[in-house]
């Protein structure tokens, strides 16, 4: 946890991963982030991953360092309670993340009628308000039909929720964004963040867009193979399969010489009448030909024997390990100062991360766990709405609001 956004007090009414993202991102970086959610959870309260007391380790993750209030949002004064956190008042206010739909109680038109200055992000799935998610605008984007083995034609769906959490980052950047104009006197605004451009710009960002359009087709299936550029796995004389990449000239010419291949190498380039140390395109045009040099000289040493040589030569390798492999990585999880041990709502205390960045010229703070449905429901009425005890306890007699554990 870092200070840059101490003050600020952002509101979120959002569910599954792109908006609790900006939320969760903007809280690491100093944010009060108050967070509402229907009276016993919203629809991604109990989503898989879960603890074997049912608790959601995905909800405990991505709502680490806010606060949680619970409305209910199917009655009218609680909706307009809602209404009123997104749009409170403060200069450092007015700061509302959502996935609700464009036309509904969390409407801009409605929000900002209550605070002219209101900036909201809006995620949401396909730019005309259609409803989609990762996976349906992941296939929608040609991409599972990209991934996977040569000559099989079933799509193949990667595992990470990558449009969601691109959309979150991009939608903490635009509030920042938002913020800083309306500081220098511009007002508020809305800012709709569609899954569908995310994804759409993205493509064209990284020329897949153009080069269908020129070629006519999309990207063909490659396994393994790194399109444009020579890298791959390989495996070792004990089974081991570690991942090597060359893209620059010198760790292309690093891992030939580690591998002890320069001359089999130069013979290729003498019989193709080409240079691969000048260009990574012609190692992937002519992969056919190198890989059996890299395959004979893998399969001849142990990865015990290769790694190090690697190390010390300056190749770029990876081992491909589980994740329960990687959990004892020090570089990504056994000493990574990013993460600490943290006791969680579930009662479960394991590792979780604060800021992914590290800012050497600060202290990195203590990573606040994630908050228990409505515990800060109270709490935030009072404070933020600068309701009364006796306001407060008639709205949970009426079971408008509730605290932990829905009292």
């Amino acid at each position: 946890m870092y200070d840059l956004l101490k003050g600020l007090r952002v509101v979120e009414g959002s569910a599954f991963v792109a908006g609790p993202t900006c939320g969760l991102y903007l809280a690491q970086m100093g944010a009060q982030v108050i967070r509402f959610d229907n009276i016993g959870g919203g629809p991604d309260f109990r989503r898989w991953p879960l603890s074997e007391g049912g608790d959601s380790l995905y909800w405990e993750g991505l709502n680490k360092g806010k606060l949680s209030v619970a409305l209910d949002l199917a009655r009218p004064e609680g909706r307009e309670l809602a209404q009123r956190l997104a749009a409170a008042p403060g200069d450092d206010g007015g700061l509302f993340v959502t996935n609700f739909p464009v036309d509904g109680f969390l409407s801009y038109e409605k929000l900002s009628a209550l605070r002219s200055d209101l900036i909201c992000v809006r995620v949401m799935g396909w730019a005309d308000g259609s409803q989609g998610m990762d996976y349906t605008i992941n296939s929608a984007l040609g991409l599972p039909l990209m991934t996977g083995p040569v000559g099989d034609e079933r799509p193949v769906n990667h595992v990470l929720a990558a449009w969601d959490l691109l959309t979150g980052a991009y939608c903490a950047f635009s509030l920042v964004s938002a913020l800083l104009a309306r500081m220098r006197g511009q007002g508020g605004r809305e800012i709709r963040a569609p899954l569908s451009d995310i994804g759409a710009a993205t493509m064209a960002n990284l020329g897949f867009t153009a080069e269908t359009m020129l070629a006519g087709h999309q990207r063909p299936r490659m396994g393994n193979d790194i399109y444009g550029a020579f890298g791959r796995d390989f495996t070792t004389k004990d089974g081991q399969k570690l991942m090597l990449l060359a893209i620059t000239p010198k760790q292309w010419s690093k891992a030939l010489e580690t591998l002890g291949i320069v001359a089999e190498a130069a013979a290729v380039e003498a019989e193709l009448g080409v240079s691969f140390a000048t260009d990574e395109g012609l190692r992937f045009t002519h992969r056919a030909k190198l890989y059996p040099l890299f395959e004979r000289a893998f399969a001849a040493k142990t990865a015990a024997e290769l790694t190090p040589a690697f190390d010390a030569g300056g190749v770029t390798w990876g081992a491909y390990q589980t994740l329960e492999a990687a959990l004892e990585d020090p570089r990504l999880f056994k000493a990574n100062p990013v993460f600490q041990d943290v006791a969680h709502p579930s009662g479960l205390s394991y590792p979780a991360p604060g800021a992914m960045a590290t800012i050497p010229q600060d202290a990195r703070g203590d990573v606040k766990p994630a908050p228990k449905l409505g515990q800060h429901t109270d709490e935030v009425l009072a404070e933020v709405l600068r309701m009364s005890s006796g306001e407060i306890a008639r709205l949970h007699d009426a079971k408008i609001v509730a605290g932990p554990e829905g009292k």
